[in-house]
């Protein structure tokens, strides 16, 4: 059992990742585990547990960590009118129905797997921050519907489950594709990833039910004391974010966060050869 002094220097360290996440959420319309879970990675293991059971609790509980910091994003985003409703009412069942094959294909690969699609999925996402971008090119005016919506918004719930993350990225490519301001995209996918990680941290709390080896004050893969630790400095931030978004140039904070990206899948591969 661990004691109050031996979490007391781990949980502090979340302090830090809490209010990047949040801003990262507020100004970039992400969840923030791109930065939650690599910090879960280092602090978990001292709080107990084995290393077969960290991969899976990061992403548990990183999920459980986006809930509170896109819920708060969203209403500061949904104070300027910049969130469209709409397109989270009509692609909600497709993303949770996403969501839970996610969850499922988690709970059947062991914590090297999970921590490579993490890798490989950061990689690939920070690309999108660091390349040109395709531009102001616009393909469509409306958002993609039927068979091609399914598709986007259940492979959308799929990919951020299995990496705990709330899916921004992928989401506000699609709405700037399809003619949405920039600000209306980020706004919006706050959103997208409150549908993500409510389902996400559930899911991970109810498959992880009875493993065994797993960190002090988990339940299930949700780390409870960690959750609470982000999600109380997150809160303080989001608005921050999303102010900064609404008044600053993105484009070079966009190149720093892709360069940050780069360097957490250098370090979650290497975590996952030493697995």
């Amino acid at each position: 059992m661990a004691t109050l002094s031996s979490i007391g220097v781990p949980l502090a360290s979340l302090l830090a990742a809490g209010l990047f996440a949040g801003f990262a959420a507020g100004i970039f319309g992400i969840g923030g585990g791109f930065v939650v879970v690599p910090a879960l990675f280092i602090v978990l293991p001292l709080l107990g547990g084995s290393k077969e059971a960290i991969a899976h609790v990061a992403i548990g509980t990183s999920a459980a960590t986006i809930i509170v910091t896109s819920i708060r994003s969203l209403l500061a985003h949904a104070k300027r009118g910049a969130v469209e409703f709409e397109i989270l009412r009509t692609w909600a069942p497709w993303i949770i129905l996403g969501d839970g094959v996610g969850v499922l294909l988690a709970g059947r690969v062991n914590g090297h797997v999970l921590t490579m699609i993490f890798a490989v999925g950061v990689f690939l996402m920070s690309l999108n921050f660091l390349l040109p971008k395709v531009g102001n090119k616009v393909v469509s005016q409306n958002m993609p519907s039927g068979i091609m919506r399914v598709g986007i918004a259940g492979g959308l719930g799929t990919f951020s489950a299995l990496l705990g993350i709330g899916g921004g990225t992928i989401a506000i490519m699609v709405m700037t594709l399809c003619g949405r301001s920039i600000h209306k995209a980020i706004a919006t996918a706050s959103g997208i990833g409150t549908l993500i990680a409510i389902p996400s941290a559930i899911g991970f709390a109810i498959i992880g039910l009875g493993a065994k080896d797993l960190p002090w004050g988990s339940l299930g893969y949700v780390n409870v004391p960690a959750t609470l630790t982000v999600a109380c400095m997150s809160v303080l931030t989001a608005p921050l974010g999303v102010a900064a978004a609404h008044s600053l140039p993105a484009a070079p904070l966009k190149k720093v966060f892709g360069i940050y990206l780069i360097v957490i899948a250098i370090v979650m591969f290497r975590n996952a050869m030493k697995m």
